[in-house]
């Protein structure tokens, strides 16, 4: 075998991956730390599919405003369009997947760079056999742990005002636990709102420096009995400013969220691990 045979093989065998992992992980990781070329299917497949589909659909239903049936004829008539649907479906993902392969097989371009295909599931066990095959490498994703959880809140909270410190994050990002990146995004993104709840709700307001106005409690010192429409009227809108976010911003937002992943779909991926891939 001759050494450009085998520096195609060897470039061959180092350019497809597949990346496999629980929702809001792994394709998250794929897209951050994934750079710039991709493998590009004829999208013309999807599209023209698609259309058959929707236009067969749309002849039907007009012929049918047009044509009295018996209802047991009418069930049977749309029992048969929607199997043609399903079939329709199972054709076009058929020949997606055809040219899928053959681009594996055939490379992408006619030029020596090397390419890195790199995929991304849910569904592991949804994979191919032939599609599983053209992957010489399966790396499982796991759900963040306490250390990732933990960067997660920080890098999500960003320059936004808070008053948490170390151990605030650490606690949360105990509290988290089971929780994907995902999920922490969410959480994140419903606590940025506490602020501005709690500065619609409140009753007192006391000055603060700058003179800019903060929604606070009747026991804070200057605290001052009016609301934040009263404080808009005498044209102070633009002076009131939102509490910093805080530990208790959080509790109480966790209070009411829960993971999304559930212990099922980790035996799911974990089994998986152990039969075709192995551990990211």
């Amino acid at each position: 075998m001759d050494a450009s045979r085998n520096r195609n093989i060897v470039r061959e065998r180092e350019s497809r991956i597949v990346q496999k992992g629980l929702p809001g992980g792994s394709d998250t990781k794929t897209k951050s730390e994934i750079g710039q070329r991709r493998l590009y299917l004829h999208q013309t497949l999807f599209q023209n599919g698609w259309e058959k589909v929707k236009n067969s659909l749309q002849t039907f239903s007009k012929w049918l405003e047009k044509t009295p049936l018996p209802l047991s004829s009418l069930m049977k008539l749309i029992l048969y369009v929607v199997n043609a649907e399903k079939a329709m479906r199972v054709k076009l993902l058929g020949e997606l997947k055809l040219n899928f392969l053959c681009k594996c097989r055939q490379g992408v371009g006619h030029n020596d760079d090397k390419v890195l295909v790199l995929a991304a599931t849910n569904t592991p066990y949804a994979l191919d056999q032939a599609v599983r095959r053209r992957f010489d490498k399966r790396i499982y994703i796991p759900l963040p742990d306490l250390k990732a959880r933990q960067h997660m809140f920080k890098v999500h909270l960003g320059d936004t005002p808070h008053n948490l410190n170390e151990s605030d994050f650490e606690s949360l990002a105990r509290r988290t636990d089971g929780f994907s990146g995902s999920d922490i995004a969410v959480c994140v993104k419903d606590v940025l709102f506490e602020p501005v709840r709690k500065t619609q709700d409140a009753m007192f307001f006391f000055k603060a420096d700058g003179d800019t106005w903060m929604p606070c409690g009747p026991k804070q010192q200057g605290a001052v009995q009016t609301t934040m429409q009263e404080l808009a009227s005498k044209g102070l809108a633009a002076k009131i400013l939102p509490p910093p976010i805080s530990r208790t911003d959080f509790e109480k937002v966790l209070a009411r969220q829960r993971p999304t992943v559930s212990k099922k779909d980790l035996e799911v991926h974990e089994r998986f691990t152990k039969e075709f891939g192995e551990e990211g």
